[in-house]
């Protein structure tokens, strides 16, 4: 569990409630995980939680600095505790598996966008869509197939 979570919610005036250390936990049991996942995983000790409270309870966690999300695919923005390192997402197009990948990854990339822009990115909320090395082997060994 994050350090301190309860401190931080008191000192931004919330209150300590089951749900909100629910939905936290359920966060750090899936890295990562849409609300719908989320809901799912409080559920299964929770039955009464419902979706709109997980909504608004991430809302919370966001606003006092205890969860982010990043946008990974077109639907629903993923959750992850932000005391993990700061991290990319590597989303691949082909089997849906996403990785993380520290963020001093594109450190030069970001570096030039300050340097030549003047732009201070957010490393945190990206997610970069490719293939993923499975993928990718699988891909060259239908291609060897279909050859022969």
């Amino acid at each position: 569990m994050i350090v301190d979570w309860d401190r931080r919610l008191r000192e931004h005036g919330f209150r300590i409630t089951p749900q909100r250390q629910l939905v936290l936990e359920a966060v750090e049991r899936l890295r990562h995980g849409t609300p719908e996942e989320i809901l799912v995983e409080v559920q299964r000790t929770a039955s009464g939680v419902n979706l709109s409270t997980v909504y608004r309870t991430l809302e919370v966690l966001e606003d006092v600095g205890l969860v982010t999300h990043a946008h990974i695919g077109h639907g629903a923005p993923t959750y992850h505790a932000v005391d993990e390192h700061m991290h990319i997402h590597l989303v691949c197009d082909r089997c849906s598996k996403v990785m993380s990948v520290p963020a001093e990854t594109a450190a030069e990339f970001v570096g030039g966008l300050k340097a030549e822009h003047g732009f201070v990115t957010d490393i945190s909320h990206v997610s970069i869509h490719g293939w993923c090395v499975a993928c990718i082997e699988a891909s060259r060994s239908d291609l060897d197939e279909s050859a022969q």
